[in-house]
């Protein structure tokens, strides 16, 4: 089965809904078949599919303003991927393609274009990345076929003369002076740190620095590592902000000059260099966290 353009953007973003919708999309995708553990081990365990994890909780308010200028009713996870992927489609097959265009289609698509400059391509690349730094399994490559059908809608969306998505100009600092819950409250925030730490990360991080397996959440695992090995946990921190750095900055190959990825790799490498050089907050943290 041929899909169009739009309808495979919809069931690309179906897939991050839940098993069945997974299933039933990667069967006509031609992707192996996910097991409902495997599902939830990436989106309800590691990736949270949705755009205010990324983005920031203030996005959801902008999100539902931005449903009710589009003259929709706001669904109940207006940032959840699936929903966000589906009305870009849904925009998408009610303008045809630019040569096309008549002033009855302007706005759907302008809010198309609006939708994925603030709401998806902010966060979905490094997401994406995310999810294929799990182990291998039948959502690796969703998410390699995701992010190039992102990358074409960045390619078909042209230069982007404007400013920066809202979310990323009213982000808050890269770093702080605060102590210890500070430094771990920016770690495990992908628009403080430009990184996006999964549980699964965390685990292998606390494995390389030999503070033991850690299981709980994110920010607790990571206070218990670098109170019992704090410079090899900043160590291997600012590795990964490292590669996350460089892999904000290979998300479009061959077009140099993304403003949006290149935020994202200044930020990556603005944590990098602060662990480097010793956060103080470092070596306040405790096992409490």
């Amino acid at each position: 089965m041929t899909l169009d353009r739009w309808e495979l953007l919809r069931m690309l973003g179906a897939a991050a809904g839940d098993p069945g919708s997974a299933r039933a999309a990667g069967a006509v995708l031609g992707l192996p078949p996910c097991g409902d553990t495997e599902h939830a081990e990436v989106f309800a365990v590691n990736c949270p599919p949705y755009a205010s994890v990324y983005l920031g909780t203030a996005s959801t308010g902008r999100l539902a303003a931005f449903w009710a200028a589009a003259g929709l009713g706001m669904p109940p996870e207006p940032d959840h991927l699936t929903t966000l992927l589906g009305l870009y489609a849904r925009l998408g097959a009610a303008a045809p393609e630019p040569g096309q265009l008549r002033p009855a289609h302007l706005r759907p698509a302008q809010l198309r274009h609006t939708l994925f400059r603030e709401y998806l391509w902010p966060w979905l690349p490094a997401f994406l990345g995310a999810v294929s730094d799990l182990p291998a399994g039948a959502l690796t490559p969703w998410a390699e076929l995701t992010l190039c059908a992102l990358r074409r809608e960045r390619e078909l969306d042209g230069g982007w003369d404007g400013p920066l998505p809202l979310a990323l100009r009213q982000a808050p600092p890269a770093d702080a002076d605060g102590g210890p819950g500070e430094l771990l409250d920016r770690l495990t925030t992908p628009l403080r740190s430009g990184i996006i730490l999964t549980r699964r990360a965390v685990a292998a991080g606390a494995e390389r620095a030999g503070a033991g397996q850690r299981i709980g959440n994110r920010r607790q695992a990571l206070g218990i590592m670098l109170a019992a090995e704090p410079e090899r946990t900043a160590d291997w921190l600012a590795d990964e902000a490292d590669r996350w750095s460089r892999r904000h900055l290979a998300m479009v190959p061959g077009t140099p000059g993304d403003r949006v990825q290149q935020w994202w790799a200044d930020r990556a490498a603005r944590t990098a260099r602060v662990l480097r050089a010793g956060d103080p907050a470092i070596a306040g943290v405790s096992v409490a966290g």
